[in-house]
């Protein structure tokens, strides 16, 4: 089976470490998203994968194969792993057409594969394209024929370099909805970078968060989106409101209530991180806002604005010293100043010691 393992891998561009210690592994057929801050080492992770750089200490694999090992100084040239990659420039070439970018790496494969080239671009909506150069394609055409380029050979393992940031929202969601389908049907184990929270958790099996050259935190999407392993993961997915309490008999007092102390130290102060989507909000008067009983705290509306398909309030709740942010779906647009009733959904709300 084709997956893909870093085992200890360390690097560094002179006396920087840009990676630190990282094992992990891309298990046969799945997609496994990297996803951290620019710098954080995701890139350098690639390209060790893809051997455009020498491995220093650790060892990477694909399949049963020793394709990087820094001990030994061994080195698989880029050409001979197995790997399909794909730029974030995509880097098509501008003086061949769309069919010839495709099937650059396949000159010599049997007609057989080259008819899978017309299949994938019926497939992608571009049945017609095949003559074009690519300077006369939208970034949307562009990014799939850099997919298809990267697939033709059919690699052992696909890696993709943040392949949707240069689209526009819109046209990214088609695309990327485009590329799990055909990744998912095509089975290649595949590690993709990104730094959009969004699209890891839409694209991955398995997501990979990493910070300071270090995966600090590894499961499916649901579970680290729900259990963040500290406040530098939780604050990867969104602003977060943050409101401080004392600890004191397993709990954590705050102007919001009380909360679990699970995993906080059983005395001394804390911090409660808060998603916007969880402050839930009722109006007294019934004029709308959540359907939710009124247990919670008295809150005031200092803006609320429609971002389409939710509502951004802020409001102040008193003993909290900046206003929340509030995310509601749907038109909820309350006057500046009306008086609300505020409560939070535990789930998306994590307890952290407060440093």
């Amino acid at each position: 089976m084709n997956d893909l393992r870093f085992e200890e891998v360390s690097h560094a561009y002179g006396a920087v470490d840009v990676v630190r210690e990282v094992s992990l592994t891309v298990a046969a057929g799945d997609v496994a998203c990297l996803l951290g801050p620019s710098g954080c080492g995701k890139t350098t992770l690639l390209r060790l994968a893809a051997g455009l750089k020498v491995l220093l200490r650790g060892r990477i694999t694909v399949g049963d194969r020793v394709v990087a090992e820094g001990a030994s100084r061994h080195h698989t040239p880029p050409e001979e792993r197995g790997c399909g990659l794909m730029f974030q420039d995509y880097a098509l070439f501008p003086h061949l057409t769309i069919l010839d970018n495709i099937a650059f790496g396949i000159a010599d494969r049997p007609a057989e594969r080259k008819n899978w080239i017309f299949l994938a671009l019926e497939r992608m909506g571009m049945e017609g394209l095949a003559d074009a150069y690519p300077h006369t394609l939208s970034g949307g055409q562009q990014q799939r024929t850099a997919l298809l380029r990267a697939l033709a050979p059919e690699p052992k393992v696909l890696l993709l370099d943040e392949p949707f940031s240069d689209l526009d929202v819109t046209r990214r969601a088609q695309v990327r909805e485009q590329t799990l389908d055909l990744l998912r049907d095509t089975r290649v184990t595949t590690l993709m970078v990104t730094h959009d929270p969004e699209e890891a958790m839409f694209m991955a099996d398995r997501l990979l968060v990493m910070n300071d050259g270090r995966i600090v935190q590894s499961g499916s999407p649901a579970e680290i989106y729900l259990h963040p392993a500290d406040a530098f993961v939780a604050g990867l997915f969104g602003p977060l409101n943050r409101v401080s309490g004392t600890v004191a008999q397993g709990r954590i007092e705050t102007p919001l209530g009380a909360f679990p102390a699970d995993g906080v130290e059983h005395s001394g102060q804390a911090v409660v991180l808060i998603r916007p989507e969880g402050v839930l909000l009722v109006d007294p008067q019934g004029s709308g806002g959540k359907d939710l009983p009124s247990a919670g705290v008295p809150a005031r509306v200092v803006t609320a604005r429609l971002l389409g398909r939710a509502s951004h309030l802020r409001i102040a709740v008193a003993g909290v010293g900046e206003p929340l942010q509030v995310l509601v779906p749907g038109v909820f647009l309350p006057e500046v100043g009306a008086e609300l009733t505020a409560r939070v959904d535990p789930s998306h709300a994590f307890a952290f010691a407060d440093d």
